[in-house]
Protein backbone atom coordinates (compact mmCIF):
# COMPACT_ATOMS: atom_id res chain seq x y z
CA UNK A 1 0.00 0.00 0.00
CA UNK A 2 1.63 3.47 -1.13
CA UNK A 3 1.23 5.45 1.58
CA UNK A 4 2.46 8.48 -0.16
CA UNK A 5 0.22 12.27 -0.41
CA UNK A 6 -2.63 11.84 -2.79
CA UNK A 7 -0.93 13.80 -5.05
CA UNK A 8 1.94 12.43 -5.74
CA UNK A 9 0.34 9.04 -6.79
CA UNK A 10 1.04 8.28 -10.48
CA UNK A 11 -2.32 7.26 -11.10
CA UNK A 12 -4.94 9.53 -12.70
CA UNK A 13 -6.96 9.92 -9.87
CA UNK A 14 -4.56 9.58 -6.90
CA UNK A 15 -6.75 7.40 -5.35
CA UNK A 16 -5.31 3.47 -4.75
CA UNK A 17 -8.14 1.06 -4.41
CA UNK A 18 -7.94 -2.27 -2.10
CA UNK A 19 -9.49 -5.68 -2.93
CA UNK A 20 -9.30 -8.99 -1.03
CA UNK A 21 -7.15 -11.99 -2.07
CA UNK A 22 -6.89 -15.30 -0.88
CA UNK A 23 -3.12 -16.29 -0.09
CA UNK A 24 -0.54 -18.75 2.25
CA UNK A 25 -0.85 -17.74 5.97
CA UNK A 26 2.63 -16.67 5.74
CA UNK A 27 2.37 -13.75 3.68
CA UNK A 28 0.20 -11.87 6.47
CA UNK A 29 2.89 -12.63 9.03
CA UNK A 30 4.17 -9.49 10.71
CA UNK A 31 7.65 -9.98 9.10
CA UNK A 32 6.15 -9.70 5.34
CA UNK A 33 4.69 -5.94 6.36
CA UNK A 34 1.02 -6.86 5.24
CA UNK A 35 -1.76 -4.97 4.46
CA UNK A 36 -4.70 -7.47 5.21
CA UNK A 37 -8.51 -8.18 6.47
CA UNK A 38 -9.46 -10.01 9.70
CA UNK A 39 -7.51 -12.70 11.42
CA UNK A 40 -5.31 -11.72 14.23
CA UNK A 41 -3.40 -8.52 14.40
CA UNK A 42 0.28 -8.82 12.32
CA UNK A 43 1.75 -6.06 14.84
CA UNK A 44 4.34 -4.02 13.39
CA UNK A 45 5.56 -2.75 16.70
CA UNK A 46 6.19 -5.51 18.85
CA UNK A 47 6.09 -3.56 21.70
CA UNK A 48 3.79 -1.32 23.70
CA UNK A 49 0.68 -2.93 22.09
CA UNK A 50 -2.66 -1.50 22.96
CA UNK A 51 -4.59 -3.65 24.62
CA UNK A 52 -7.29 -3.50 27.61
CA UNK A 53 -9.45 -0.44 28.15
CA UNK A 54 -8.12 1.06 24.87
CA UNK A 55 -9.44 -1.76 22.56
CA UNK A 56 -12.92 -1.91 24.53
CA UNK A 57 -16.35 -1.39 22.60
CA UNK A 58 -17.52 2.10 24.00
CA UNK A 59 -20.78 0.62 24.10
CA UNK A 60 -20.70 -2.72 25.41
CA UNK A 61 -17.08 -2.43 26.68
CA UNK A 62 -16.17 -5.76 25.13
CA UNK A 63 -12.83 -6.56 23.60
CA UNK A 64 -12.59 -5.69 19.58
CA UNK A 65 -11.64 -8.04 17.03
CA UNK A 66 -9.47 -6.55 13.89
CA UNK A 67 -11.27 -5.22 10.51
CA UNK A 68 -8.27 -4.32 8.82
CA UNK A 69 -4.52 -2.96 8.58
CA UNK A 70 -2.90 -1.15 5.79
CA UNK A 71 0.71 -1.14 5.64
CA UNK A 72 1.29 2.55 4.73
CA UNK A 73 4.85 4.15 4.99
CA UNK A 74 5.55 7.21 4.17
CA UNK A 75 8.25 8.45 1.32
CA UNK A 76 10.86 10.33 2.84
CA UNK A 77 10.52 10.51 6.47
CA UNK A 78 12.99 8.36 8.13
CA UNK A 79 10.27 7.75 11.10
CA UNK A 80 7.58 6.73 8.88
CA UNK A 81 10.16 4.15 7.05
CA UNK A 82 7.48 1.19 8.32
CA UNK A 83 4.30 2.44 9.26
CA UNK A 84 0.88 0.72 9.54
CA UNK A 85 -2.96 1.69 10.68
CA UNK A 86 -5.04 -0.98 12.30
CA UNK A 87 -8.27 -0.84 12.71
CA UNK A 88 -10.62 -2.56 15.28
CA UNK A 89 -14.20 -3.25 15.81
CA UNK A 90 -16.49 -5.00 18.04
CA UNK A 91 -18.56 -8.13 17.50
CA UNK A 92 -22.04 -7.08 18.75
CA UNK A 93 -24.27 -6.09 15.91
CA UNK A 94 -26.23 -4.09 18.58
CA UNK A 95 -23.75 -1.93 19.01
CA UNK A 96 -24.11 -0.92 15.31
CA UNK A 97 -26.46 2.13 15.74
CA UNK A 98 -26.33 4.98 12.65
CA UNK A 99 -23.46 6.81 12.59
CA UNK A 100 -21.93 6.11 15.41
CA UNK A 101 -18.41 5.36 16.03
CA UNK A 102 -18.08 4.10 19.06
CA UNK A 103 -17.67 0.09 18.23
CA UNK A 104 -14.33 1.28 16.52
CA UNK A 105 -11.05 1.90 17.76
CA UNK A 106 -8.05 2.94 15.63
CA UNK A 107 -4.04 2.88 15.95
CA UNK A 108 -1.01 4.03 14.14
CA UNK A 109 1.93 2.15 14.64
CA UNK A 110 5.01 3.31 12.47
CA UNK A 111 9.52 2.41 13.03
CA UNK A 112 12.28 4.00 11.57
CA UNK A 113 14.08 1.48 8.96
CA UNK A 114 16.65 0.78 11.57
CA UNK A 115 14.52 -0.76 14.47
CA UNK A 116 14.72 -3.18 17.39
CA UNK A 117 12.32 -5.85 15.73
CA UNK A 118 13.26 -6.23 11.66
CA UNK A 119 16.23 -6.50 9.42
CA UNK A 120 17.37 -3.25 7.86
CA UNK A 121 16.80 -5.13 4.13
CA UNK A 122 13.47 -6.22 3.02
CA UNK A 123 12.48 -9.98 3.80
CA UNK A 124 12.64 -12.31 0.97
CA UNK A 125 9.46 -13.00 -0.83
CA UNK A 126 9.26 -16.82 0.30
CA UNK A 127 8.16 -18.68 3.24
CA UNK A 128 10.62 -18.14 6.17
CA UNK A 129 9.27 -21.61 7.82
CA UNK A 130 8.70 -20.11 11.31
CA UNK A 131 6.17 -22.17 13.01
CA UNK A 132 3.66 -19.68 14.45
CA UNK A 133 3.12 -18.71 17.80
CA UNK A 134 0.73 -16.45 20.32
CA UNK A 135 4.07 -14.67 21.31
CA UNK A 136 6.03 -12.08 20.12
CA UNK A 137 9.93 -12.15 19.40
CA UNK A 138 9.36 -9.22 22.39
CA UNK A 139 8.28 -11.95 24.70
CA UNK A 140 5.03 -10.15 24.87
CA UNK A 141 1.97 -12.90 25.18
CA UNK A 142 -1.09 -12.76 22.78
CA UNK A 143 -4.72 -13.77 23.55
CA UNK A 144 -4.77 -17.20 21.64
CA UNK A 145 -8.26 -16.00 20.47
CA UNK A 146 -7.96 -12.06 19.08
CA UNK A 147 -3.86 -11.76 18.47
CA UNK A 148 -3.84 -8.96 21.01
CA UNK A 149 -2.14 -8.67 24.73
CA UNK A 150 -3.00 -11.36 26.72
CA UNK A 151 -1.95 -10.96 30.58
CA UNK A 152 -4.06 -13.68 31.53
CA UNK A 153 -3.18 -17.27 31.18
CA UNK A 154 -5.11 -20.52 31.10
CA UNK A 155 -4.94 -22.28 34.73
CA UNK A 156 -5.20 -26.13 33.87
CA UNK A 157 -2.93 -25.86 31.22
CA UNK A 158 -0.68 -22.46 31.46
CA UNK A 159 0.11 -22.68 27.81
CA UNK A 160 -2.73 -20.45 26.21
CA UNK A 161 -3.06 -16.66 27.17
CA UNK A 162 -6.08 -14.32 27.05
CA UNK A 163 -6.84 -11.01 26.54
CA UNK A 164 -10.10 -11.07 28.68
CA UNK A 165 -11.83 -13.22 30.90
CA UNK A 166 -14.67 -13.23 28.12
CA UNK A 167 -12.27 -14.72 25.27
CA UNK A 168 -11.19 -17.50 28.14
CA UNK A 169 -14.83 -18.11 28.28
CA UNK A 170 -15.21 -17.94 24.29
CA UNK A 171 -12.22 -20.15 23.50
CA UNK A 172 -13.22 -22.81 26.30
CA UNK A 173 -16.54 -23.16 25.27
CA UNK A 174 -15.66 -23.21 21.87
CA UNK A 175 -13.38 -26.35 22.46
CA UNK A 176 -10.51 -25.91 24.72
CA UNK A 177 -11.87 -27.27 27.09
CA UNK A 178 -11.72 -30.53 25.64
CA UNK A 179 -8.24 -29.77 24.31
CA UNK A 180 -6.97 -28.71 27.83
CA UNK A 181 -5.32 -31.54 29.37
CA UNK A 182 -2.20 -29.94 30.91
CA UNK A 183 0.16 -30.82 27.93
CA UNK A 184 2.30 -28.26 26.22
CA UNK A 185 0.26 -26.51 23.10
CA UNK A 186 0.82 -23.01 22.41
CA UNK A 187 -2.87 -21.96 20.98
CA UNK A 188 -6.58 -23.96 21.01
CA UNK A 189 -6.29 -25.93 17.37
CA UNK A 190 -10.01 -25.68 17.60
CA UNK A 191 -11.95 -23.01 14.87
CA UNK A 192 -11.51 -19.48 15.75
CA UNK A 193 -15.01 -17.90 15.20
CA UNK A 194 -14.02 -14.65 17.00
CA UNK A 195 -12.02 -13.40 14.29
CA UNK A 196 -12.71 -12.03 10.91
CA UNK A 197 -11.64 -14.40 7.74
CA UNK A 198 -8.18 -13.44 6.85
CA UNK A 199 -7.50 -11.86 3.33
CA UNK A 200 -4.92 -10.03 2.12
CA UNK A 201 -5.63 -6.24 0.99
CA UNK A 202 -3.96 -6.27 -2.59
CA UNK A 203 -3.82 -2.65 -4.64
CA UNK A 204 -4.24 -0.86 -7.43
CA UNK A 205 -4.43 2.46 -8.70
CA UNK A 206 -8.21 3.27 -9.44
CA UNK A 207 -8.77 4.34 -13.16
CA UNK A 208 -11.74 6.56 -14.61
CA UNK A 209 -13.24 5.50 -17.85
CA UNK A 210 -12.18 7.62 -21.03
CA UNK A 211 -13.17 10.82 -20.90
CA UNK A 212 -15.64 10.40 -23.93
CA UNK A 213 -17.62 7.56 -21.68
CA UNK A 214 -20.43 8.26 -18.99
CA UNK A 215 -18.71 7.47 -15.79
CA UNK A 216 -20.20 4.08 -14.66
CA UNK A 217 -23.28 4.66 -16.77
CA UNK A 218 -25.15 1.30 -17.84
CA UNK A 219 -26.80 1.62 -21.02
CA UNK A 220 -30.15 1.36 -19.41
CA UNK A 221 -28.69 4.24 -17.08
CA UNK A 222 -28.29 6.42 -19.84
CA UNK A 223 -31.30 5.25 -21.80
CA UNK A 224 -32.82 6.60 -18.81
CA UNK A 225 -31.78 10.19 -19.23
CA UNK A 226 -34.06 10.80 -22.71
CA UNK A 227 -37.77 10.71 -24.04
CA UNK A 228 -38.04 6.80 -24.61
CA UNK A 229 -41.57 5.07 -25.02
CA UNK A 230 -43.31 3.46 -22.06
CA UNK A 231 -44.77 0.34 -21.96
CA UNK A 232 -48.03 1.69 -23.24
CA UNK A 233 -46.48 2.83 -25.97
CA UNK A 234 -46.79 6.65 -24.99
CA UNK A 235 -43.90 9.27 -24.46
CA UNK A 236 -43.24 10.58 -21.10
CA UNK A 237 -43.33 14.36 -21.73
CA UNK A 238 -39.93 16.63 -21.29
CA UNK A 239 -41.89 18.40 -18.71
CA UNK A 240 -42.64 15.45 -16.32
CA UNK A 241 -38.79 14.72 -17.04
CA UNK A 242 -37.59 17.58 -15.27
CA UNK A 243 -39.94 18.03 -12.55
CA UNK A 244 -38.46 14.60 -11.32
CA UNK A 245 -34.69 15.80 -11.61
CA UNK A 246 -35.87 19.15 -9.63
CA UNK A 247 -37.52 16.45 -6.90
CA UNK A 248 -34.23 14.91 -6.53
CA UNK A 249 -32.55 15.26 -3.05
CA UNK A 250 -29.31 16.24 -2.42
CA UNK A 251 -28.93 13.22 -0.56
CA UNK A 252 -29.59 10.93 -3.25
CA UNK A 253 -27.46 12.77 -5.85
CA UNK A 254 -24.73 12.09 -3.65
CA UNK A 255 -25.20 8.50 -3.22
CA UNK A 256 -25.72 8.10 -6.88
CA UNK A 257 -22.00 9.83 -7.03
CA UNK A 258 -20.98 7.08 -5.21
CA UNK A 259 -22.47 4.25 -6.79
CA UNK A 260 -21.42 5.68 -10.34
CA UNK A 261 -17.89 6.12 -8.96
CA UNK A 262 -17.55 2.83 -8.05
CA UNK A 263 -19.53 0.55 -10.49
CA UNK A 264 -16.14 0.67 -12.22
CA UNK A 265 -14.43 -1.52 -9.37
CA UNK A 266 -17.44 -3.22 -7.64
CA UNK A 267 -15.50 -5.28 -5.75
CA UNK A 268 -13.30 -2.18 -3.96
CA UNK A 269 -13.14 -3.07 0.07
CA UNK A 270 -10.79 0.19 0.87
CA UNK A 271 -9.67 3.89 -1.02
CA UNK A 272 -6.73 5.08 0.23
CA UNK A 273 -6.02 8.70 -0.46
CA UNK A 274 -3.17 10.33 2.46
CA UNK A 275 -4.73 13.69 3.07
CA UNK A 276 -6.91 13.88 0.27
CA UNK A 277 -10.92 13.33 0.14
CA UNK A 278 -13.56 10.85 1.16
CA UNK A 279 -15.89 9.48 -1.30
CA UNK A 280 -19.17 9.88 0.94
CA UNK A 281 -22.48 7.91 0.86
CA UNK A 282 -24.79 10.56 2.13
CA UNK A 283 -25.09 14.26 2.55
CA UNK A 284 -26.06 13.44 6.04
CA UNK A 285 -23.54 13.34 8.61
CA UNK A 286 -20.76 14.77 7.28
CA UNK A 287 -18.05 15.63 9.35
CA UNK A 288 -16.53 19.53 9.97
CA UNK A 289 -13.13 20.36 10.91
CA UNK A 290 -14.09 20.97 14.64
CA UNK A 291 -15.33 17.36 14.46
CA UNK A 292 -12.14 15.91 14.06
CA UNK A 293 -10.37 16.02 17.20
CA UNK A 294 -6.40 16.74 16.93
CA UNK A 295 -3.82 14.52 17.36
CA UNK A 296 -2.54 14.12 20.80
CA UNK A 297 0.89 16.26 19.57
CA UNK A 298 -1.58 19.16 18.70
CA UNK A 299 -1.41 18.59 15.01
CA UNK A 300 -4.69 18.18 12.84
CA UNK A 301 -5.78 14.55 11.89
CA UNK A 302 -6.84 14.57 8.22
CA UNK A 303 -8.59 11.62 6.08
CA UNK A 304 -6.53 8.74 4.90
CA UNK A 305 -8.53 5.96 4.18
CA UNK A 306 -12.04 4.96 3.95
CA UNK A 307 -13.54 1.16 4.33
CA UNK A 308 -15.98 0.35 1.87
CA UNK A 309 -19.71 -1.33 2.69
CA UNK A 310 -18.32 -3.90 -0.02
CA UNK A 311 -16.26 -5.28 3.12
CA UNK A 312 -19.37 -6.88 4.88
CA UNK A 313 -19.90 -9.36 2.08
CA UNK A 314 -16.69 -11.18 3.11
CA UNK A 315 -16.78 -10.72 6.70
CA UNK A 316 -20.25 -13.48 7.10
CA UNK A 317 -21.79 -11.15 9.66
CA UNK A 318 -25.37 -11.09 8.00
CA UNK A 319 -28.02 -12.32 11.09
CA UNK A 320 -31.74 -11.83 10.54
CA UNK A 321 -31.97 -9.19 13.37
CA UNK A 322 -29.15 -6.47 13.91
CA UNK A 323 -25.77 -6.83 12.14
CA UNK A 324 -22.44 -5.43 11.71
CA UNK A 325 -23.17 -2.61 9.48
CA UNK A 326 -21.84 0.50 7.84
CA UNK A 327 -22.34 2.76 4.84
CA UNK A 328 -18.74 4.21 4.73
CA UNK A 329 -15.63 4.33 7.76
CA UNK A 330 -13.54 7.43 6.95
CA UNK A 331 -9.89 7.20 8.76
CA UNK A 332 -8.38 10.64 9.92
CA UNK A 333 -4.75 10.18 11.07
CA UNK A 334 -2.19 13.09 12.19
CA UNK A 335 -1.38 15.23 9.46
CA UNK A 336 2.41 15.15 10.67
CA UNK A 337 2.00 11.38 11.72
CA UNK A 338 4.13 12.60 14.51
CA UNK A 339 6.97 10.14 16.61
CA UNK A 340 5.83 8.40 19.62
CA UNK A 341 8.76 5.70 19.10
CA UNK A 342 7.36 2.14 19.98
CA UNK A 343 4.13 2.93 20.98
CA UNK A 344 0.81 2.63 19.22
CA UNK A 345 -0.78 6.10 18.30
CA UNK A 346 -4.69 6.11 18.80
CA UNK A 347 -6.43 7.43 15.93
CA UNK A 348 -9.71 8.81 14.93
CA UNK A 349 -12.62 6.65 12.81
CA UNK A 350 -16.19 8.59 11.40
CA UNK A 351 -19.03 6.10 10.57
CA UNK A 352 -21.48 7.66 7.66
CA UNK A 353 -24.07 5.58 7.22
CA UNK A 354 -26.65 5.80 4.20
CA UNK A 355 -28.59 8.80 4.27
CA UNK A 356 -32.34 8.05 5.35
CA UNK A 357 -34.54 8.48 8.23
CA UNK A 358 -33.47 5.53 10.17
CA UNK A 359 -32.75 5.87 14.20
CA UNK A 360 -30.76 4.44 16.53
Amino acid sequence: MAGNECGQNKSETGIVLGFVEEVEPWHLRSSQFPSKVGGKPAWLSQSDLPGGLELECEKCHLPTALLLQVYAPILGQDRSFHRAIFVFCCKTPSCYSRNDNRCFKVFRSQLARKNDFYPYDPPPDEDPKESESDALKSGIKLCGLCGCIGPKVCSRCHAVNYCSKEHQTIDWKAGHKNECAGKEQTCSDHLNTFIFPEFELVTEPEELPAKDEKLGKTPEEKQGLELHPSDDGSAMEEKELQDMAMHETEDSKVFQKFKLRTAPEPEQVLRYCRLGSPLWVSSEHIPKDKDIPKCTCGARRLFELQVMPQLLNHLHVDSPGDSIDWGTLLVYTCEDSCDHGNKYSPEFLWKQDIGGDGTD
